[in-house]
């Protein structure tokens, strides 16, 4: 069996950044671990400082158990460089070359309308974007 990954933000605004990845993916909320009822249950079981509250994190799944799952973590320091690795959101549908640009580019504006900005654009291949954090991904088409 593979193993299974999470990949993990770090940001300043958790609640904001999930927002936008669950608009961007189509997430949701992952449910907090049993036996617990609520994320604010689960993290006030740890022994935590005053100060870190259940919304210093998100937590947000693939509703079809497909995707891995996305841990967004508050942190203190703030993003200084380029990502050493980034997600590429992939448009489905074929078509021409034309045709799948055009839902690329619908893509990213619809991305843009939720936070992010665009970076770059690679006409006909994909568009490099950056989240309301700065972490960059791209949008473009899925493979054949």
């Amino acid at each position: 069996m593979a193993a299974r990954i999470d990949l993990t933000f770090d940001c300043t605004n958790a609640p904001l950044l999930a927002g936008f990845w669950k608009t961007a993916l189509g997430y949701v909320d992952e449910p907090p671990p049993a036996p617990f009822a609520t994320r604010e249950e689960w993290h006030a079981s740890f022994d935590l400082p005053e100060d870190d509250s259940v919304d210093d994190g998100a937590w947000l799944c693939d509703p079809d158990g497909v995707g891995p799952r996305l841990c967004i973590l508050k942190v203190a320091e703030p993003k200084t460089a380029k990502n050493r690795l980034h997600i590429d959101v992939r448009v489905p549908g074929h078509g021409s070359p034309e045709e799948r640009w055009a839902r690329i580019a619908a893509e990213a504006e619809r991305l843009v309308t939720a936070g992010g900005r665009v970076l770059g654009e690679f006409e006909g291949h994909h568009v490099v974007m950056a989240d309301p954090e700065g972490n960059e991904f791209c949008v473009g088409a899925a493979p054949a």
